[in-house]
């Protein structure tokens, strides 16, 4: 479970503050489905960010489980985000130099797994995703809806019971991002935890349940 209690996050630039979270009390079940709605600078990647471990909360507590994962130093910080966390990128953020193979094995190679280990689990994950077939092509051969289940392959490789999906359909067209909400949401029902940040009404009342921020707060929330 994820709990999050009074989560504030301030940016400080010497002269002013801006508050993007304000005082965020929210709990996320283990194999749940979660939308974040709001307007632009509403805090919605924000609070993705500190979900992640890609930023910090600048008060307040942040449990995954039985971890206290505020108060986790730099290096316990990533290591908690390799193996918990998968992230997929509105704009895929794959490697144009690197093939869909080598991009999905990312996580592996920073986590020091072996060749062979490698080969054997992108396979598994490609496979699963319906890109095996691209395994060897450069991320600019191949479409949109392509790169983007590379990047959900990249995100399941170290199994990752967190998947963190900020606008993952948001460059797509209607029908191929339909298919990969399709994609994300039968990892939901594998038990994977997927919480969304979508602009896209269409996609948000797809899942179970919606959370909508205004100014870095929690306005409304429809379960």
């Amino acid at each position: 479970m994820i709990r999050l209690d009074k989560i504030t996050k301030v940016y400080s630039n010497g002269e002013s503050e801006l508050k993007a979270l304000n005082n965020i009390c929210l709990e996320i079940k283990d194999g749940e489905a979660v939308a974040v709605m709001g307007a632009s600078g509403s805090g919605k990647t924000t609070l993705l960010n500190i979900i992640g471990c890609m930023d910090k909360a600048s008060s307040g507590e942040y449990y995954y489980d039985d971890m206290a994962v505020h108060a986790f130093n730099a290096a316990k910080s990533d290591d908690f985000r390799k193996k918990h966390i998968g992230f997929v990128f509105q704009n895929y953020a794959l490697l144009n130099d690197y093939t869909v193979r080598e991009n999905v094995e990312i996580p592996l190679r920073a986590a020091g797994y072996k060749k062979k280990d490698r080969e054997r689990i992108s396979n598994e994950m490609m496979e699963k995703v319906g890109i095996l077939g691209y395994a060897d092509s450069t991320p600019s051969k191949i479409s949109g809806g392509q790169q983007q289940r590379a990047a959900i392959a990249r995100a399941l490789v170290s199994g990752a019971s967190v998947i963190l999906a900020d606008e993952p359909t948001g460059a797509l067209d209607s029908v191929t991002g339909q298919e990969i909400m399709n994609l994300l949401l039968e990892l939901n029902k594998e038990g994977k935890t997927i919480i969304f940040v979508t602009h896209d009404e269409r996609i948000a009342v797809q899942v179970g349940r919606i959370i909508r921020l205004k100014d870095g707060r929690i306005i409304n929330e429809n379960q």
